[in-house]
């Protein structure tokens, strides 16, 4: 049996805790659109550790949230394409945050999960018709694409300097205060 990292599990611990913050809390929410950053710690699980504790970080951060901070019922969809999501980010993202995989990875992500994905759940969901909700989509799937693409960008260069910081630290450690 593999023994379990203890640092990994604290820092998907952590991810998760800014998830449920990120999407619960700090995001604007309608009956059909959702606009926020709760893709953040998904990106930066994936960056840091792979697709399967991203699918961990953005599944588990969508059920917990949902059952803890409900915004409407809980609907297993939504936390497969938060899962789904972590699994893009991981495979694409992964120790390699490229402009053109970090584009990839957001084009497959608000395209395919968001706007046919998400609009089917919220369609199944509510009971709306499914073409007329995917064109009201549209628009939030434009803003989502342009702002995930800036802040995965920036991160993944902020998040490349890290072992180079550490390397230039005293004693192998980074210590900010």
């Amino acid at each position: 049996m593999k023994k379990i990292n203890v640092r990994l599990a604290a820092a998907l611990g952590i991810l998760v805790a800014i998830h449920i913050i990120l999407s619960r809390f700090c995001s604007i929410n309608t009956w059909n659109l959702k606009i926020g950053f709760a893709f953040v710690p998904v990106f930066a699980a994936a960056y840091l550790f792979g697709p399967a504790p991203a699918a961990i970080v953005g599944g588990l951060g969508d059920f917990l949230g949902a059952i803890l901070f409900p915004i409407g019922p809980y609907f297993p969809g939504f936390t497969l394409n938060c899962a789904l999501t972590g699994v893009i980010f991981g495979l694409l993202l992964h120790s390699r945050p490229t402009l053109p995989r970090v584009a990839a990875a957001t084009v497959l992500n608000q395209f395919v999960l968001s706007l046919f994905g998400t609009t089917l759940w919220i369609s199944i969901l509510n009971g709306a018709p499914y073409w007329p909700l995917l064109v009201s989509r549209i628009p939030q799937t434009a803003i989502l694409s342009v702002l995930e693409v800036a802040v995965m960008a920036a991160l993944g260069r902020a998040l490349l300097l890290l072992p180079l910081k550490r390397m230039l630290a005293l004693g192998g450690a980074v210590h900010d205060r």
